[in-house]
């Protein structure tokens, strides 16, 4: 029997009425290979204690596991070890920057510079510091046919007063790569510190976050066959250690006297109370999983699926794709599109009942939508991962004209 990727997955071995389960949902969440499942039951089954916290075995083994895979994980993208801070999700990881750095910077005038296309996560703490910072709030706005950021947009929009660039390596809809270097770069000339989502990215290409010199980085173990509930903020040394803590509580301090504190230095002093052990060494594990598979067969498998995907997409009669449609150009995950006159619930709906999954909706990105003037102002979105198939693009393609036909809309 040929060995599958998709087989180390097990929830992806079932049937959904009558039908393969075809799951295109990873960009929301992908699933975990049993190489994951296995290190989170092995470590509640041998530890499961309070890392730092005890002098006894169990404890011992916690601690041992924990500061372990934070090491595992910093050396995954680049980063040192005290500068890997553990969250629940780049949501969490967003807002810590966002609350903990932002007050230091941020003053009437000044502003913030963010892509229109970003998830709400990298959006609406940057409205909610910006009003009680005084500071404004201004959007790189995408070419409405590529789904890229121009030239002309990073050069009008950062200036002398910005203080935050804060952007997603790739888009959650658009799928697209952002101008990560020239992004930086004129942050850097302005004297701004940048800020990078990269939850979309860290499945499908190897990060190195000390050489692409972000002064922050975010992303989610979920999305990268890892565990939910465990997360990553990558920060900058000498930042993280002018920051104060965004939450207070156990294990993230030196002393404490009756009117004075003394917090532990980064990472400690970002984690308040008993921590997510078993999402730590779940996520590192994910880590192990995604270099044993390689980074250059995830490309090749990845790209390859990309184009099989956006082409079947712009041949299907009455279906509409979001954003670029040039298969040339690098396209990570992501492929957004709408079927005609159909609302994206009830395309999502429909192929449910062929057991293919896809996201319906506005995806966290209410402002993109409106700017691009999607119909429904939501779509459709499939997204890959490395257990996909040629089988299940064509699963998804075969099904998609059943959409309008089950709509009374003939093809």
């Amino acid at each position: 029997m040929t060995y599958k990727i998709s087989d180390d997955f097990p929830v992806l071995n079932q049937m959904v009425n009558g039908h393969r389960l075809v799951y295109l949902d990873s960009a929301a969440t992908s699933m975990r290979p049993v190489q994951v499942l296995g290190a989170i039951d092995e470590f509640y089954k041998r530890a499961g204690a309070n890392p730092h916290r005890g002098l006894y075995d169990l404890a011992q083994r916690s601690t041992e596991a924990y500061d372990g895979s934070r090491a595992v994980v910093a050396s995954f993208v680049g980063a040192d070890f005290e500068e890997t801070i553990f969250t629940r999700n780049a949501s969490e990881s967003l807002n810590l920057v966002a609350y903990s750095y932002a007050p230091l910077v941020l003053t009437k005038g000044s502003n913030i510079v963010i892509p229109i296309s970003e998830h709400h996560s990298n959006l609406v703490p940057w409205q909610v510091l910006g009003r009680q910072y005084g500071a404004q709030l201004r959007y790189l706005y995408v070419d409405r046919r590529t789904g890229e950021i121009p030239d002309s947009e990073i050069e009008q929009k950062i200036d002398k007063n910005t203080k935050i660039v804060a952007f997603a390596h790739v888009s959650n809809v658009l799928g697209g790569l952002f101008p990560l270097a020239k992004l930086v770069a004129a942050a850097k000339a302005v004297g701004a510190i940048t800020i990078l989502d990269c939850a979309q990215s860290i499945p499908h290409m190897k990060l190195d976050l000390h050489a692409l010199d972000v002064d922050f980085a975010a992303f989610s173990g979920h999305k990268m066959y890892g565990p939910m509930g465990i997360g990553v903020l990558y920060g900058k040394r000498k930042l993280l250690e002018q920051m104060p803590p965004f939450l207070f509580g156990g294990d993230m301090i030196e002393d404490v006297r009756e009117q004075e504190t003394d917090f532990l230095p980064p990472p400690s002093k970002f984690e308040a109370g008993t921590q997510n052990g078993g999402g730590a060494v779940g996520l590192a594990a994910a880590t192990k999983y995604i270099e044993s598979v390689g980074w250059a067969a995830i490309e090749v498998h990845e790209r390859a699926l990309m184009r099989r995907l956006v082409e079947g997409l712009k041949s299907t009669k009455n279906v509409t794709v979001i954003g670029s449609t040039d298969t040339a150009a690098p396209r990570y995950g992501v492929a957004a599109f709408n079927v005609n006159e159909v609302h994206p619930h009830d395309a999502a709906t429909i192929l449910n009942d062929f057991g293919v999954a896809i996201r319906a909706g506005k995806h966290c990105a209410h402002p993109l939508l409106s700017y691009l003037d999607v119909e429904f102002n939501a779509c459709c979105r499939a997204s890959l991962g490395i257990y996909n198939t040629a089988e299940d693009v064509d699963a998804l393609l075969e099904y998609l004209p059943e959409v309008r036909r089950r709509m009374n809309l003939g093809d």
